[in-house]
Protein backbone atom coordinates (compact mmCIF):
# COMPACT_ATOMS: atom_id res chain seq x y z
CA UNK A 1 0.00 0.00 0.00
CA UNK A 2 1.30 3.43 -1.09
CA UNK A 3 0.95 6.78 -2.71
CA UNK A 4 2.73 8.05 -5.32
CA UNK A 5 2.18 11.69 -6.12
CA UNK A 6 3.05 11.60 -10.20
CA UNK A 7 2.71 15.21 -10.92
CA UNK A 8 1.86 18.94 -9.58
CA UNK A 9 -0.32 21.22 -11.89
CA UNK A 10 2.13 24.25 -12.81
CA UNK A 11 1.00 27.02 -11.45
CA UNK A 12 -1.70 25.55 -9.08
CA UNK A 13 -2.78 23.05 -6.36
CA UNK A 14 -4.59 20.27 -8.72
CA UNK A 15 -2.34 17.12 -8.94
CA UNK A 16 -2.07 13.50 -9.88
CA UNK A 17 -1.07 10.25 -7.92
CA UNK A 18 -1.38 6.64 -7.68
CA UNK A 19 -2.99 5.25 -4.83
CA UNK A 20 -1.21 1.36 -5.14
CA UNK A 21 -3.28 -1.42 -3.40
CA UNK A 22 -3.73 -5.24 -3.29
CA UNK A 23 -6.37 -4.43 -6.10
CA UNK A 24 -4.92 -2.46 -8.25
CA UNK A 25 -3.21 0.79 -9.39
CA UNK A 26 -5.70 3.95 -8.58
CA UNK A 27 -4.94 6.80 -10.52
CA UNK A 28 -5.94 10.13 -8.48
CA UNK A 29 -7.83 12.43 -8.55
CA UNK A 30 -10.26 9.71 -8.48
CA UNK A 31 -14.21 9.36 -7.46
CA UNK A 32 -15.19 6.54 -5.80
CA UNK A 33 -19.08 5.31 -6.86
CA UNK A 34 -20.91 4.60 -3.81
CA UNK A 35 -21.70 0.59 -3.41
CA UNK A 36 -23.17 0.84 1.01
CA UNK A 37 -24.62 -2.77 0.69
CA UNK A 38 -22.36 -3.95 -1.24
CA UNK A 39 -23.47 -3.09 -4.69
CA UNK A 40 -24.20 0.07 -6.91
CA UNK A 41 -27.41 0.16 -7.22
CA UNK A 42 -28.87 -1.15 -10.48
CA UNK A 43 -25.56 -2.20 -11.96
CA UNK A 44 -23.40 -5.46 -11.72
CA UNK A 45 -20.07 -4.93 -10.53
CA UNK A 46 -18.51 -5.68 -14.40
CA UNK A 47 -20.53 -3.00 -15.91
CA UNK A 48 -19.26 -0.26 -13.12
CA UNK A 49 -15.49 -1.64 -14.08
CA UNK A 50 -16.55 -1.04 -17.94
CA UNK A 51 -17.12 1.87 -17.01
CA UNK A 52 -13.78 3.05 -15.88
CA UNK A 53 -13.99 2.34 -12.34
CA UNK A 54 -10.84 0.46 -10.16
CA UNK A 55 -12.24 1.59 -7.04
CA UNK A 56 -15.73 1.82 -4.85
CA UNK A 57 -16.86 2.83 -1.20
CA UNK A 58 -18.92 0.38 0.67
CA UNK A 59 -20.14 1.42 3.78
CA UNK A 60 -19.33 -1.00 7.49
CA UNK A 61 -22.42 0.02 9.12
CA UNK A 62 -24.88 -1.09 6.28
CA UNK A 63 -22.71 -4.77 6.11
CA UNK A 64 -22.72 -5.62 9.86
CA UNK A 65 -26.68 -5.07 9.82
CA UNK A 66 -27.46 -7.43 6.66
CA UNK A 67 -26.00 -9.52 5.75
CA UNK A 68 -23.72 -9.62 8.65
CA UNK A 69 -20.00 -9.21 9.18
CA UNK A 70 -19.31 -12.77 9.86
CA UNK A 71 -20.77 -13.96 6.70
CA UNK A 72 -18.49 -11.53 4.55
CA UNK A 73 -16.00 -12.66 6.47
CA UNK A 74 -16.54 -16.22 5.35
CA UNK A 75 -16.60 -15.75 2.04
CA UNK A 76 -12.51 -14.60 2.21
CA UNK A 77 -14.16 -10.91 2.39
CA UNK A 78 -15.76 -8.19 0.40
CA UNK A 79 -14.08 -8.81 -2.68
CA UNK A 80 -15.43 -12.60 -3.06
CA UNK A 81 -18.34 -12.08 -2.09
CA UNK A 82 -19.71 -9.10 -4.15
CA UNK A 83 -17.53 -10.61 -7.09
CA UNK A 84 -15.60 -7.14 -7.36
CA UNK A 85 -11.88 -6.95 -8.59
CA UNK A 86 -10.63 -3.83 -8.10
CA UNK A 87 -10.16 -1.51 -4.85
CA UNK A 88 -12.59 -1.02 -2.34
CA UNK A 89 -12.67 1.53 0.64
CA UNK A 90 -15.03 1.17 3.40
CA UNK A 91 -16.90 3.31 5.49
CA UNK A 92 -15.96 3.14 9.39
CA UNK A 93 -20.12 3.96 9.95
CA UNK A 94 -19.27 7.51 11.43
CA UNK A 95 -21.46 9.15 8.83
CA UNK A 96 -24.61 7.14 10.47
CA UNK A 97 -23.88 8.76 13.41
CA UNK A 98 -24.91 11.96 11.61
CA UNK A 99 -27.51 10.49 9.64
CA UNK A 100 -28.99 8.17 12.16
CA UNK A 101 -29.28 10.66 15.31
CA UNK A 102 -32.39 9.16 16.37
CA UNK A 103 -31.11 5.61 16.32
CA UNK A 104 -28.18 6.04 18.29
CA UNK A 105 -26.63 7.25 21.79
CA UNK A 106 -23.11 7.97 21.80
CA UNK A 107 -20.64 8.03 24.48
CA UNK A 108 -16.67 8.33 24.32
CA UNK A 109 -16.37 4.10 25.21
CA UNK A 110 -18.34 3.76 21.27
CA UNK A 111 -21.87 4.10 19.63
CA UNK A 112 -24.83 2.18 19.85
CA UNK A 113 -27.24 1.36 17.34
CA UNK A 114 -31.19 0.75 17.01
CA UNK A 115 -30.89 -0.93 13.94
CA UNK A 116 -33.20 0.85 11.03
CA UNK A 117 -34.25 -2.34 10.26
CA UNK A 118 -35.42 -4.70 13.14
CA UNK A 119 -34.81 -2.44 15.96
CA UNK A 120 -32.12 -4.50 17.48
CA UNK A 121 -29.18 -2.83 19.08
CA UNK A 122 -25.51 -3.02 18.08
CA UNK A 123 -22.68 -1.16 20.15
CA UNK A 124 -19.77 -0.19 18.16
CA UNK A 125 -16.57 1.03 19.62
CA UNK A 126 -13.46 1.99 17.70
CA UNK A 127 -11.64 -0.97 17.89
CA UNK A 128 -14.44 -3.32 16.50
CA UNK A 129 -14.87 -0.71 14.27
CA UNK A 130 -11.39 -1.90 12.92
CA UNK A 131 -11.64 -5.27 13.18
CA UNK A 132 -15.33 -5.29 11.29
CA UNK A 133 -13.52 -3.44 8.23
CA UNK A 134 -10.45 -5.99 8.44
CA UNK A 135 -12.73 -8.70 8.13
CA UNK A 136 -13.86 -7.41 5.39
CA UNK A 137 -10.36 -7.12 3.33
CA UNK A 138 -11.21 -3.75 2.28
CA UNK A 139 -8.05 -2.00 0.97
CA UNK A 140 -8.42 1.74 2.80
CA UNK A 141 -10.53 1.72 5.79
CA UNK A 142 -11.62 4.65 7.87
CA UNK A 143 -11.06 5.90 11.55
CA UNK A 144 -14.72 5.40 13.62
CA UNK A 145 -15.45 9.61 13.72
CA UNK A 146 -18.20 11.52 15.01
CA UNK A 147 -19.59 14.04 12.88
CA UNK A 148 -21.63 16.94 13.84
CA UNK A 149 -24.69 18.35 12.39
CA UNK A 150 -23.43 21.48 10.24
CA UNK A 151 -25.05 24.16 12.27
CA UNK A 152 -24.10 22.45 15.65
CA UNK A 153 -22.63 25.38 17.71
CA UNK A 154 -19.17 25.62 18.80
CA UNK A 155 -19.36 23.35 21.84
CA UNK A 156 -20.77 20.86 20.43
CA UNK A 157 -18.54 20.55 17.79
CA UNK A 158 -15.22 20.65 19.47
CA UNK A 159 -16.94 17.25 21.79
CA UNK A 160 -17.33 15.78 19.05
CA UNK A 161 -14.01 16.92 17.11
CA UNK A 162 -12.18 15.78 20.69
CA UNK A 163 -14.26 12.14 20.47
CA UNK A 164 -12.90 12.15 16.76
CA UNK A 165 -9.13 12.28 17.98
CA UNK A 166 -10.11 9.82 20.86
CA UNK A 167 -11.59 7.72 18.76
CA UNK A 168 -8.74 7.74 15.87
CA UNK A 169 -5.92 7.29 18.43
CA UNK A 170 -7.66 4.33 19.41
CA UNK A 171 -8.46 2.85 15.73
CA UNK A 172 -4.89 3.03 14.84
CA UNK A 173 -4.03 1.33 18.23
CA UNK A 174 -6.19 -1.25 17.13
CA UNK A 175 -4.77 -1.43 13.58
CA UNK A 176 -2.99 -4.39 12.52
CA UNK A 177 -3.15 -5.02 9.08
CA UNK A 178 0.10 -4.03 6.73
CA UNK A 179 -2.46 -4.77 3.23
CA UNK A 180 -4.94 -2.04 4.25
CA UNK A 181 -4.33 2.02 4.35
CA UNK A 182 -6.17 3.22 7.60
CA UNK A 183 -7.11 7.12 6.85
CA UNK A 184 -7.90 9.89 9.72
CA UNK A 185 -10.62 11.65 9.58
CA UNK A 186 -10.62 15.82 9.98
CA UNK A 187 -13.27 16.97 11.85
CA UNK A 188 -14.17 20.42 13.25
CA UNK A 189 -17.96 21.61 11.55
CA UNK A 190 -17.30 25.00 10.21
CA UNK A 191 -14.84 26.30 12.71
CA UNK A 192 -11.42 27.25 11.39
CA UNK A 193 -9.81 27.18 14.92
CA UNK A 194 -11.24 23.90 15.18
CA UNK A 195 -10.08 22.52 11.53
CA UNK A 196 -6.70 23.46 12.89
CA UNK A 197 -6.80 21.83 15.89
CA UNK A 198 -7.94 18.70 13.98
CA UNK A 199 -5.80 18.43 11.48
CA UNK A 200 -2.40 19.53 13.74
CA UNK A 201 -3.39 16.61 15.80
CA UNK A 202 -4.10 13.55 13.83
CA UNK A 203 -1.40 14.65 11.35
CA UNK A 204 1.18 14.26 14.13
CA UNK A 205 -0.15 10.76 14.55
CA UNK A 206 1.02 10.05 11.40
CA UNK A 207 -1.70 8.12 9.25
CA UNK A 208 -1.50 7.19 5.66
CA UNK A 209 -3.98 9.43 4.42
CA UNK A 210 -6.27 12.06 5.94
CA UNK A 211 -9.91 12.75 5.18
CA UNK A 212 -12.20 16.41 5.68
CA UNK A 213 -15.19 14.62 6.67
CA UNK A 214 -18.39 16.67 8.39
CA UNK A 215 -19.05 18.80 5.41
CA UNK A 216 -21.55 18.59 2.37
CA UNK A 217 -24.11 18.67 4.76
CA UNK A 218 -26.17 21.44 4.07
CA UNK A 219 -23.74 24.45 4.45
CA UNK A 220 -23.59 27.01 1.74
CA UNK A 221 -20.81 26.68 -1.10
CA UNK A 222 -18.73 28.55 0.05
CA UNK A 223 -18.70 27.96 3.77
CA UNK A 224 -17.48 24.32 2.16
CA UNK A 225 -14.72 25.71 0.10
CA UNK A 226 -13.57 28.04 2.62
CA UNK A 227 -13.10 25.12 5.66
CA UNK A 228 -11.70 23.13 2.85
CA UNK A 229 -9.12 25.30 1.16
CA UNK A 230 -8.11 26.66 4.45
CA UNK A 231 -7.63 22.66 5.61
CA UNK A 232 -5.81 21.14 2.79
CA UNK A 233 -3.01 23.51 4.24
CA UNK A 234 -2.27 21.80 6.73
CA UNK A 235 -2.69 18.37 5.24
CA UNK A 236 1.14 16.79 4.50
CA UNK A 237 1.64 16.94 0.58
CA UNK A 238 2.53 13.14 0.45
CA UNK A 239 -0.34 11.35 1.25
CA UNK A 240 -3.88 11.29 -0.43
CA UNK A 241 -6.05 13.98 1.09
CA UNK A 242 -10.21 12.49 0.36
CA UNK A 243 -12.71 15.02 0.30
CA UNK A 244 -15.67 13.04 1.48
CA UNK A 245 -19.32 12.88 0.61
CA UNK A 246 -18.70 15.26 -2.73
CA UNK A 247 -19.84 14.24 -5.76
CA UNK A 248 -21.33 17.30 -8.14
CA UNK A 249 -19.68 18.09 -11.26
CA UNK A 250 -18.66 21.55 -10.72
CA UNK A 251 -17.51 20.71 -7.24
CA UNK A 252 -14.96 17.91 -7.68
CA UNK A 253 -13.45 20.37 -10.20
CA UNK A 254 -13.21 22.79 -7.65
CA UNK A 255 -12.08 20.84 -4.94
CA UNK A 256 -9.40 19.21 -7.34
CA UNK A 257 -7.89 23.03 -7.96
CA UNK A 258 -7.38 22.92 -4.26
CA UNK A 259 -5.44 19.64 -4.20
CA UNK A 260 -7.95 16.60 -3.24
CA UNK A 261 -6.74 13.48 -4.33
CA UNK A 262 -10.11 11.36 -3.53
CA UNK A 263 -13.97 11.76 -3.44
CA UNK A 264 -17.30 9.77 -3.04
CA UNK A 265 -21.10 10.48 -3.14
CA UNK A 266 -24.27 9.18 -3.79
CA UNK A 267 -25.18 12.00 -5.58
CA UNK A 268 -24.44 10.49 -9.60
CA UNK A 269 -26.57 7.64 -9.01
CA UNK A 270 -29.41 8.75 -6.51
CA UNK A 271 -30.39 11.57 -9.08
CA UNK A 272 -30.08 9.30 -11.60
CA UNK A 273 -32.55 7.10 -10.40
CA UNK A 274 -34.86 9.89 -10.01
CA UNK A 275 -33.98 11.27 -13.49
CA UNK A 276 -31.66 14.07 -13.18
CA UNK A 277 -28.70 13.38 -16.35
CA UNK A 278 -25.30 15.20 -16.09
CA UNK A 279 -24.24 16.81 -19.60
CA UNK A 280 -21.61 19.31 -19.79
CA UNK A 281 -23.95 22.24 -19.95
CA UNK A 282 -25.62 21.07 -16.23
CA UNK A 283 -28.10 18.69 -15.24
CA UNK A 284 -30.80 17.81 -17.22
CA UNK A 285 -34.37 16.40 -16.12
CA UNK A 286 -35.14 13.96 -18.35
CA UNK A 287 -38.89 13.88 -16.95
CA UNK A 288 -39.44 17.55 -18.72
CA UNK A 289 -42.22 17.20 -21.86
CA UNK A 290 -39.49 18.73 -24.01
CA UNK A 291 -37.56 15.38 -24.02
CA UNK A 292 -40.44 13.14 -24.89
CA UNK A 293 -39.78 13.96 -28.90
CA UNK A 294 -36.18 14.36 -29.14
CA UNK A 295 -34.51 11.58 -31.59
CA UNK A 296 -30.95 12.85 -30.08
CA UNK A 297 -29.66 11.28 -27.20
CA UNK A 298 -29.34 12.72 -24.11
CA UNK A 299 -25.41 13.61 -24.48
CA UNK A 300 -24.53 13.84 -28.21
CA UNK A 301 -20.93 13.64 -27.17
CA UNK A 302 -21.22 10.86 -24.52
CA UNK A 303 -19.60 7.48 -25.57
CA UNK A 304 -21.79 5.62 -22.62
CA UNK A 305 -23.48 2.64 -23.41
CA UNK A 306 -26.64 4.72 -22.60
CA UNK A 307 -25.81 7.67 -24.97
CA UNK A 308 -24.81 4.94 -27.64
CA UNK A 309 -27.99 3.15 -28.01
CA UNK A 310 -30.84 5.21 -27.00
CA UNK A 311 -32.69 7.98 -27.79
CA UNK A 312 -34.07 11.18 -25.43
CA UNK A 313 -37.32 10.35 -26.09
CA UNK A 314 -36.77 6.89 -24.97
CA UNK A 315 -35.28 7.44 -21.59
CA UNK A 316 -38.27 9.69 -20.98
CA UNK A 317 -40.67 6.77 -22.05
CA UNK A 318 -38.81 4.47 -19.62
CA UNK A 319 -39.24 6.94 -16.49
CA UNK A 320 -42.88 7.82 -17.68
CA UNK A 321 -43.50 3.73 -17.04
CA UNK A 322 -41.52 3.75 -14.15
CA UNK A 323 -39.58 1.11 -16.35
CA UNK A 324 -36.55 -0.60 -14.37
CA UNK A 325 -34.74 -0.02 -17.17
CA UNK A 326 -34.60 3.60 -16.71
CA UNK A 327 -32.80 3.58 -13.62
CA UNK A 328 -29.93 1.43 -14.98
CA UNK A 329 -29.76 3.84 -18.35
CA UNK A 330 -29.63 6.84 -16.20
CA UNK A 331 -26.87 5.45 -13.58
CA UNK A 332 -24.41 4.40 -16.79
CA UNK A 333 -24.91 7.61 -17.67
CA UNK A 334 -24.35 9.48 -15.08
CA UNK A 335 -21.05 7.30 -13.94
CA UNK A 336 -19.72 7.29 -17.21
CA UNK A 337 -19.80 11.44 -17.19
CA UNK A 338 -18.40 11.01 -13.56
CA UNK A 339 -15.33 8.62 -14.81
CA UNK A 340 -14.93 10.71 -17.81
CA UNK A 341 -14.72 13.92 -15.65
CA UNK A 342 -12.11 12.52 -14.03
CA UNK A 343 -10.12 11.49 -16.66
CA UNK A 344 -9.76 14.95 -18.59
CA UNK A 345 -8.77 16.30 -15.09
CA UNK A 346 -6.35 14.12 -14.59
CA UNK A 347 -5.06 14.67 -18.20
CA UNK A 348 -5.10 18.49 -18.09
CA UNK A 349 -2.82 18.01 -14.93
CA UNK A 350 -0.46 15.81 -16.79
CA UNK A 351 -0.68 18.21 -19.64
CA UNK A 352 -0.25 21.55 -17.52
CA UNK A 353 -3.81 22.88 -18.65
CA UNK A 354 -5.84 22.25 -15.85
CA UNK A 355 -6.23 26.14 -15.15
CA UNK A 356 -7.69 26.47 -19.08
CA UNK A 357 -10.06 23.01 -18.61
CA UNK A 358 -11.60 24.52 -14.84
CA UNK A 359 -12.12 27.41 -16.62
CA UNK A 360 -14.06 26.49 -19.93
CA UNK A 361 -16.03 23.68 -17.62
CA UNK A 362 -17.00 26.11 -15.16
CA UNK A 363 -18.26 28.34 -18.11
CA UNK A 364 -20.08 25.93 -19.42
CA UNK A 365 -21.96 24.31 -16.65
CA UNK A 366 -24.99 25.12 -14.83
CA UNK A 367 -24.58 23.90 -11.60
CA UNK A 368 -28.21 23.49 -9.56
CA UNK A 369 -29.18 27.11 -7.98
CA UNK A 370 -28.00 26.91 -4.74
CA UNK A 371 -31.19 27.35 -2.88
CA UNK A 372 -32.61 25.20 -4.60
CA UNK A 373 -29.54 22.94 -3.83
CA UNK A 374 -29.76 23.38 -0.21
CA UNK A 375 -33.61 23.11 0.04
CA UNK A 376 -32.85 19.74 -1.91
CA UNK A 377 -30.30 18.57 0.62
CA UNK A 378 -32.65 19.23 3.86
CA UNK A 379 -35.26 17.22 2.55
CA UNK A 380 -33.44 14.22 1.57
CA UNK A 381 -32.15 14.49 5.08
CA UNK A 382 -35.92 14.76 6.65
CA UNK A 383 -37.21 11.85 4.30
CA UNK A 384 -34.09 9.90 5.30
CA UNK A 385 -34.74 10.57 8.95
CA UNK A 386 -38.43 10.13 8.98
CA UNK A 387 -37.76 6.40 7.22
CA UNK A 388 -35.50 5.56 9.87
Amino acid sequence: MSFNLVKTYNGGKARVGELVTPHGTVPTPVFLPVGSQATVKTLTPQEVSDIGYGMLLTNTYHLCLKPGIDVIEGFGGLHRFMGWDGAILTDSGGYQIFSLAGLRQISDEGVTFRSHIDGSKRFITPELAIDFQEALGADVIMVLDECPPIDADFNKVWRAMSRTHLWAERCQKAHRHDNQMLFAIIQGGVFLELRHQSAEYLTSLGFPGYAIGGLSLGEPKKVTWSVTEETITLLPEDKPRYLMGVGSPEDIVEAVAMGIDMFDSALPTRVARNGALYTRTGRINIDNGEYKKKEEPVDSDCGCYTCQNFSAAYLHHLFNCKELLALRLATIHNLTFISDLMGDIRKSVLNDTFGSFKEDFLKHYKPTDEEVRLEQKKKWLQARNADN
